[in-house]
């Protein structure tokens, strides 16, 4: 019973460090890999609370799914900032 309090305090942790972490992010890259982070020690809560299934639907719909959506996007969408500065020679 201690266990199990400790555990959740422990994940609650986690989870509250990885989302303060994603709002704080000031690269969105970074904030995507702490919006995994945080999904999956949701997806820890439901295994702990004996919910096998909803566990790992969490992690492959939000993680797999969404997480890869969201990484791919700003890898795609992000400019080289070199190529946006003209260099004159004077």
């Amino acid at each position: 019973m201690v266990y199990d309090t400790i555990a959740f305090a422990l994940f609650a942790a986690v989870t509250l460090a990885f989302s303060l972490g994603v709002v704080l992010a000031r690269d969105v890259f970074h904030a995507a890999l702490l919006l995994g982070g945080a999904l999956t020690s949701v997806a820890v809560h439901y295994v702990m609370l004996q919910a096998e299934f909803i566990a790992a639907m969490q992690i492959l719909v939000y993680v797999g799914g969404v997480l890869i959506l969201v990484t791919f996007a700003v890898m795609l969408t992000r400019s080289d900032r070199t190529d946006d500065v003209e260099v004159s020679s004077g």
